[in-house]
């Protein structure tokens, strides 16, 4: 049975969320994570109840030259296709009737946990957009790290679209340039099925304790199913092996690696944003400070100052770790 405490908010929870007046205090998410890659992605509807099934074209025909009186062979192009399937991520809120009820602010009180159910699933879905392994956690969708995970192009396509930055231990750091759009890369939901995080209020319920015995109380479902489309790889490029603490120390060529990057998908249409945790992007604001700088920029967008590399903006997401295995 869950542990109440654990599972289920108490008094000292409550009181914890009040001001001194008995109201429900504003919370400091101290929990709180930037994952900029949310303000990006699209999200397109899946033509699949489970998920997106994309053709690839895989071969081109055979064409000829023709003389007179002479015909030339019939040829076809070859395709493949590629099945993108979806996650469940899903949580329930349940709390004492009696205990939200208490000085009139239940309402406020199950709104403070709403905001902290989303922040978990938000984190939870970037963490899975950058690592998610299906053949470790089949439940999840395959995200882009497994997808870019063998240097070498003879054994991976997508090889030709990893730079090595040279990190050889396993402190080790990645930065992602991504194309947005429906031909490149693209979040998407089942078929038929609403898009993004979804919130249930599925109101007064009959709660049981760990004895079984019952009291009333109210239940929230939160839920999202989403998956990762890769349509086309060479949309989408990631510098690997980037040794954090040579990074830090200034050691790190890391604009030579982006302007890597940066050409592996330049050609590609769509929405591109390069992605990095905030060691990196600290490190890149502080070279684009310098006003000789050509490939860095600094830039103020609604009071928020945004760094930008060729023209394309730097995002902060912090799932993206420093700690990651040397791709070999």
């Amino acid at each position: 049975m869950p542990t109440i405490g654990n599972t289920y908010p108490t008094l000292v929870d409550l009181m914890k969320r009040q001001d001194p007046d008995h109201k429900v205090a504003a919370i400091i998410e101290i929990m709180s994570e930037t994952n900029e890659v949310l303000d990006d992605a699209i999200a397109i509807e899946g033509n699949l109840p489970t998920g997106h099934r994309t053709t690839v074209r895989t071969g081109l025909p055979s064409v000829a030259w023709r003389m007179l009186n002479y015909g030339v062979p019939t040829s076809k192009s070859t395709t493949m296709q590629v099945d993108d399937r979806t996650g469940m991520l899903e949580a329930y809120a349940e709390i004492d009737k009696s205990l939200a009820d208490l000085n009139g602010n239940s309402a406020e009180f199950r709104l403070s946990e709403d905001a902290a159910f989303l922040e978990a699933m938000n984190q939870n879905m970037v963490q899975t957009l950058f690592y998610g392994n299906t053949n470790a956690n089949p439940e999840r969708f395959l995200g882009l790290a497994p997808r870019f995970s063998e240097l070498s192009a003879d054994r991976t396509q997508s090889g030709s679209n990893i730079i090595d930055g040279g990190g050889l231990g396993t402190d080790n750091t990645s930065i992602w340039f991504v194309t947005w759009g429906d031909q490149t890369g693209f979040l998407t939901y089942p078929k038929g099925t609403l898009a993004g995080f979804q919130h249930n209020d599925l109101g007064e319920v009959t709660l049981q304790d760990q004895t079984g015995g019952q009291y009333q109380g109210y239940r929230t479902h939160y839920k999202w199913d989403v998956g990762f489309v890769l349509r086309d790889w060479r949309g989408t490029a990631r510098i690997a092996n980037i040794d954090a603490s040579e990074m830090q120390a200034g050691t790190v060529a890391i604009e030579d690696l982006m302007i890597d990057g940066f050409y592996r998908v330049r050609k590609r249409p769509g929405k591109k944003a390069i992605y990095c945790n905030e060691a990196v992007q600290l490190a890149l604001h502080k070279r684009a400070k310098d006003q000789a700088n050509v490939n860095l920029s600094i830039e103020s967008f609604e009071g928020k100052e945004i760094v930008k590399f060729l023209g394309i903006p730097v995002r902060q997401v912090d799932e993206i770790l420093n700690t990651e295995a040397r791709v070999i």
